[in-house]
């Protein structure tokens, strides 16, 4: 569990302005108007969508305000403490959960359900499908359920352009097009190899060019 979801320096930008909405301009939109009400809300689609991002937004935008929050992956081995302080409890990856995560989880959510405070989770399926206990599961689909739709391949070099350029970075129309044509189009996974190439030009002081990206390829054994 992390108190704080935001801990690294590239996450920092997964906010409601950074996230390309593509299909998803609905769920955005009702994303950015919580917490307004104690009704939870589980996004779900497949990996790579953008559900974390959402997650990350809405839980940065919670602190910004003031309020605390309860952040629980199926990475945080439990026991999750109960905190009457939080503004927010996140679930993410929940269909990952192990059975004494299922249980950790069930008992904050009854107690934010009973003392009010929103609950948002996301998982790879609807609720329904979820490999979780059936209290825990019922419980996820109580509220909103959106399904979160990957981008278009143009969605997705719009949303590869955006971050390039919040970076100054620039990526020629050639490493736009090697990177979209030989590697899984989710975000999740351009977005960390945004990350390693950004961290890759820098140290070796070299403009970022199809060369450069695959030296770094080679060097990490992914040529």
């Amino acid at each position: 569990m992390k108190q704080i979801p935001l801990a690294f320096a590239h996450d920092t930008a997964r906010s409601f302005e950074s996230f390309v909405p593509g299909a998803n301009a609905m769920a955005l939109e009702h994303l950015r108007a919580l917490p307004g009400s104690s009704a939870p809300v589980y996004l779900w689609g497949p990996s790579g969508c953008g559900k974390t991002h959402l997650l990350q937004a809405l839980a940065q935008r919670v602190q910004a305000q003031g309020g605390q929050v309860g952040w629980f992956g199926a990475a945080d081995a439990p026991p999750w403490p109960i905190d009457e302080s939080r503004s927010l409890i996140v679930f993410d990856a929940c269909d990952g959960f192990s059975p004494e995560q299922q249980q950790a989880a069930f008992a904050l959510f009854v107690d934010a359900t009973t003392r009010g405070i929103p609950v948002a989770a996301a998982g790879r399926v609807p609720p329904v499908d979820l490999p979780l206990r059936d209290d825990l599961r019922t419980r996820l689909g109580w509220g909103h359920v959106l399904a979160i739709q990957p981008l278009s391949e143009a969605e997705s070099r719009a949303a590869l352009r955006r971050e390039a350029d919040r970076r100054g970075l620039f990526l020629s129309d050639d490493v736009m097009d090697y990177l979209l044509t030989r590697f899984s189009r989710d975000l999740k996974h351009l977005m960390d190899l945004l990350d390693r190439l950004d961290d890759f030009a820098l140290a070796s002081k070299r403009a970022i060019t199809v060369p450069l990206l695959k030296q770094m390829l080679s060097q990490e054994g992914g040529l």
